[in-house]
């Protein structure tokens, strides 16, 4: 996979589950804050796979699209656009009633200095969302990052796990989840509450990052010694067809890839594949960021990408130049401070 339309194409190919998902699901599916890392291929595996199941669905983007030319690709390739300040309640209360809501909106980086908009973004706006949509289903992103850090001997974090959130972002999100929920018991809308940490896609991601340093002989920071990632196709899967599981009260959903990876192992595994050395600083602490996603593994399968793929294909994505994005993930901090 050498070029930006062949990852566009292998990322936005739906499974047969998929369309078997959309054929049971009434209504059109709105996507708010489609302009994200993950939004542009979420609605285009979803119109693919409503094209291959012969549906007469809708899929509708929502976002602030104030520069480059998303709104015309997306267009392109027959999904509706909205042009809207979500936070700005005029142009929310104009926006069309959508039985469907995938709700992707939210500021993480950036939010040190800048907690007001954060707030606001992660915490006001949700309610206004849960308001104006209340009589439909809402699949909402939320972050791991609202769990503790936990031993990376003794067990991931479940869905059971008490959240304790570490700074402001992780707190907000916490707040999202909250003020959703209210709204779900108020209004009994079917919500699902998707806990995603560290989707990886070829321009961007916890592999692109540490592949970036071991090419480039830089140091590894091993301070946040394992990691979870999934390939974000199959997570944006896994948010399309939560819509059918959506609940009041409401469902939790832990997402992500069934292994707890060591950063040092990965490091190697890239060291290999460029024929260098990884060069490494600090140790391993004995807690990590860590999430337990069997739920939804036994919802919709394990990923269709393993992690030895996403490695192959990282490495080949970097040795070939392929298209980055300058947008980090931040997995080594341990504070909070994003």
């Amino acid at each position: 996979m050498n070029t930006l339309t062949e990852l566009e194409e292998f990322m936005t190919r739906p499974s047969d589950d998929l369309i078997n998902d959309l054929k049971q699901l009434d209504g059109d599916i709105l996507i708010l804050g489609v302009g994200g890392k993950m939004g542009p291929t979420l609605a285009k595996m979803t119109k693919r796979a409503i094209e291959l199941g012969g549906l007469n669905k809708k899929v509708i983007g929502a976002s602030r699209f104030s520069s480059g030319s998303l709104k015309e690709e997306l267009e392109a390739f027959g999904i509706e656009t909205i042009a809207v300040d979500l936070l700005d309640d005029d142009q929310l209360q104009k926006m069309p009633d959508v039985k469907n809501i995938i709700f992707m909106a939210g500021n993480k980086f950036g939010t040190s200095g800048n907690e007001h908009f954060t707030w606001a973004m992660n915490a006001y706006l949700p309610g206004r969302i849960a308001d104006k949509f209340k009589d439909s289903r809402i699949v909402a992103f939320s972050s791991g990052n609202i769990y503790p850090l936990t031993n990376v001997v003794n067990g991931n974090c479940s869905e059971e796990t008490t959240p304790s959130p570490i700074g402001e972002y992780a707190q907000s999100c916490l707040g999202r989840e909250r003020v959703l929920s209210n709204f779900s018991y108020t209004n009994n809308t079917p919500l699902l509450l998707f806990r995603l940490n560290y989707a990886i896609d070829m321009r961007y991601g916890v592999l692109l990052e540490i592949a970036k340093h071991v090419i480039d002989e830089r140091p590894i920071d091993l301070t946040m010694g394992s990691v979870n990632v999934i390939w974000q196709g199959d997570a944006n899967e896994y948010a399309v067809r939560s819509l059918l599981h959506c609940d009041t009260p409401p469902k939790i959903l832990n997402v992500t890839g069934p292994e707890t990876i060591s950063v040092r192992w990965l490091a190697k595994e890239f060291g290999v594949r460029f024929n260098k050395t990884p060069l490494f600083e600090n140790a391993e602490q004995e807690t990590a960021l860590l999430n337990n996603a069997s739920k939804a593994h036994q919802l919709f399968g394990y990923p269709r990408v393993s992690l030895q793929e996403m490695i192959d294909m990282t490495a080949d994505w970097l040795l070939n130049d392929g298209e980055m994005y300058d947008k980090p993930t931040h997995f080594q901090e341990r504070k909070g401070e994003f």
